[in-house]
Formats: C-alpha cells, structure tokens, sequence
C-alpha cells in the first residue's frame, strides 16, 4: 500500500493567534472546501478543537459521488497545532496535521497529509488519474480563501503545494 504525502506552506498577514481562531473552529472548513464537494457538517462543532473530538460530515469529494466522512481530533497544542485522522471515510490512511508558526508580519501555515487509497493496483491508478491532481485542487481552492481573507505575506513560499 503506497502511503502519499501531500504538503502545503503558506503565509497568512495575520497573527498566530487570529489564524489559529479560525482554523480550530470547525465550522470554518466549509469555507475553504470547494463548494462542488457540497460540504456539510453533520455534527454540531464546538467553537474549538479538542483531543478526541468526533466530527461527522457528509461531501462528495470525487467524481460527484456521495460519502460520509468521520474524523477525530487526535492531537491538540492550542495555537500550534492540530491533527484530524479519519475514521470512517474514502481513504484507508488520513493523517492530516496543521501547524502555525509567527513569522515577521504573520504566521506560517502549513499543511502536512499522509494518506492511502484503497483497492490495491486500482487505487494506485484512481491516484495517478483522479485523487492527486483533486487533491491539488481543493488545496488550491483552500490557499486562495484564505489569502483573500487574510491576505498573503510579499516574502517566503507565498503558497505551495507539493504533492
């Protein structure tokens, strides 16, 4: 089973603190998840994240096919990182970490995805032709979001996306 990593750096103009308020709040992921996955949240989001923290949502990531989506909040350290592993959902692995760090004039935010497909060979090839490049899109969906609500630092990687 190949294991994919997917990382993701960006510069918000914002502070630490004011980055961190919007993305341990749950109920922020709808705004930066594309709006053709028609994201829903179906269970009702504390104001932060916590350790062993359920959420369920209902989406449909691929190919406009419907999937339900549980994950846990598995590590918190407030103001500096936080992971969602999935439960229940289209993956095999989902480990998804985000860090926040002050660098002059904001924060870095950093996204770090391990992930695995199911089906063996078939889910290799539903990666090459569809996951990686949807992936990609989401992701991209998501940086420019959050550069027009924060605005994005002049210096550093500005945004990217390795995959």
């Amino acid at each position: 089973m190949p294991i994919y990593r997917l990382h993701v750096a960006q510069h918000l103009a914002v502070p630490p603190d004011e980055a961190w308020r919007f993305f341990s709040h749950p109920g922020n992921l709808a705004l930066i998840t594309p709006p053709d996955m028609r994201f829903e949240l179906t269970s009702e989001p504390p104001e932060a994240v916590y350790p062993g923290l359920i959420l369920t949502y209902r989406l449909r990531p691929l190919l406009g096919l419907p999937a339900t989506w549980v994950t846990e909040i598995t590590h918190v350290e407030p103001g500096r990182r936080f992971v969602d592993e999935q439960r229940i959902g289209p993956y095999r692995l989902w480990h998804h970490e985000h860090t926040f760090a002050a660098i002059e004039g904001g924060t870095a935010v950093t996204d770090d995805v391990w992930y695995a497909l199911p089906f063996g060979p078939i889910g290799g090839l539903a990666h090459r032709l569809l996951v990686r490049h949807r992936l990609r899109t989401i992701f991209a969906f998501r940086r420019q979001v959050l550069a027009d609500r924060f605005g994005q630092l002049p210096h550093g990687p500005g945004a990217t996306i390795e995959l």
